[in-house]
């Protein structure tokens, strides 16, 4: 269960659902016909190695990411990203050059996307977090295609304050990614965020968000006990707050930036991606998310 003072590393709580991610991005770049492809989450994986390389060999047939809701999640995770990737690359077109990814996790677009020149990336995560990723890339040479900047802090602390310390210049636009983010943050936590990025935020900023609304009590806790039953405890549902805020959408355009909005089936549809039927264990993740791109008039 997660505590208030909780920290991480790449492995454990939080941390690892990171691995889950990449170990997704790594399955889908090995298909045939990839919808994006992420050079780094395999390596992410193998460098940890054990059941998360032997997910990218199919020897891990216990692991949910080979099961029929994994197929789905890789799915899911292959839409979300050329999502916001789409948003990013509108930005840099827009002329944006500051690029914060709070709770950057194992994301790797300072590396794979390609920045004009003079863009600064922040990635915003636990320290240990950031020092697994910084020591798997510097171990192959790897250099980003953009300035990427660290910023060691937690969520729930004086982030902006950690943001604005590392450099980033309020004055200028800047564009946000909430990737896969909000559902690990209480509701104050997320308050927090979206009023840091309002205030951090000057005209012609974007920001991109993925959310979800919370879900009933009486099904938050079945869920939970069904996972605990299963033995996967602390994969998922004891991670999670099941708590929101405020949509992003609303919050946002009240606050005088122009957002858009869509749900994650209509998104698998318009990239010719299945959306798993009604009885399918992956229907309710995907039936409630929204991805939301917004930019500050």
């Amino acid at each position: 269960m997660r505590a208030d003072n909780d920290t991480w590393d790449i492995t454990t709580s939080v941390g690892a659902t990171a691995l889950f991610v990449a170990a997704s991005r790594a399955l889908e770049a090995n298909k045939p016909a990839p919808l994006v492809v992420d050079p780094y989450a395999e390596t992410f994986c193998r460098a940890v190695g054990g059941e998360w390389a032997d997910i990218l060999d199919g020897k891990a047939p216990d692991n949910k990411l080979m099961s029929e809701f994994g197929e789905h999640f890789v799915n899911y995770q292959a839409v979300r990203t050329k999502f916001f990737d789409t948003c990013l690359y509108a930005a840099a077109d827009a002329g944006v050059r500051q690029i914060v990814i709070p709770a950057a996790g194992l994301d790797s677009r300072a590396y794979r996307l390609a920045w004009p020149a003079g863009t600064v990336v922040f990635e915003l995560d636990q320290p240990q977090v950031l020092q697994f990723k910084r020591d798997v890339l510097d171990s192959r040479d790897e250099t980003p295609t953009a300035e990427r900047r660290e910023v060691a802090v937690d969520l729930r602390e004086d982030w902006p304050r950690a943001l604005l310390g590392a450099g980033l210049d309020p004055a200028a636009p800047s564009a946000w990614l909430v990737e896969g983010l909000l559902i690990y943050l209480p509701a104050a936590a997320q308050r927090q965020l979206f009023t840091g990025i309002d205030d951090l935020s000057a005209p012609r900023s974007h920001v991109a968000v993925e959310e979800a609304g919370p879900m009933t009590e009486a099904d938050f806790e079945k869920a939970r006990e069904q996972e605990r039953a299963e033995g996967n405890e602390g994969q998922f549902f004891s991670l999670i707050y099941n708590e929101q805020h405020a949509p992003a959408e609303e919050w946002f355009g009240n606050r005088g930036w122009r957002t858009e909005a869509v749900s994650l089936p209509d998104y698998c549809r318009r990239n010719d991606r299945p959306v798993p039927g009604p009885d399918s264990e992956a229907a309710a993740m995907f039936s409630d998310i929204r991805l939301v791109n917004a930019v500050k008039t």
